[in-house]
């Protein structure tokens, strides 16, 4: 029997999973490219990877048992990131610049961390350069 603290780590990492291909395969500084910034302009194909990476990442969050709010927050982001990559052009390109996936996985990384604590051997994410620092 799975506890809920190892159901959660799981979630962790399959989220750091979908972060990194759909968002991050390629980074150059604070930006990166990955499966879903590419596939965005393949028609069809880059709303079915859209849908299928936040179906994915929603069900792992439900799984974990994330809190309505943090739900609610990755349901915004992979809703947006869904709808842009059935646009033609505009919409494509908002697909490849916007990292919904990212966004969502880290929401539901905090959720978990706030609960359970960061997995053991999960490496800690970078500050982005020039982000306000609390206290400064």
């Amino acid at each position: 029997m799975t506890s809920d603290i190892e159901r959660a780590h799981k979630a962790w990492r399959r989220a750091e999973r979908v972060k990194q291909l759909s968002d991050r395969v390629i980074g150059i500084g604070r930006w990166g490219l990955g499966i879903d910034g590419v596939v965005a302009w393949i028609p069809v194909a880059g709303t079915a990877y859209s849908l299928g990476a936040a179906a994915l990442l929603l069900s792992e969050a439900v799984q974990a048992g994330a809190s309505k709010a943090t739900i609610a927050r990755m349901a915004a982001y992979l809703g947006l990131d869904s709808v842009a990559s059935g646009v033609p052009i505009v919409g494509w390109a908002l697909d490849t610049l916007f990292t919904g996936h990212a966004f969502a996985a880290r929401a539901l990384q905090r959720d978990i961390e706030k609960r359970f604590g960061r997995p053991a051997g999960a490496v800690a994410e970078a500050p982005l350069q020039g982000r306000a620092v609390a206290g400064r």
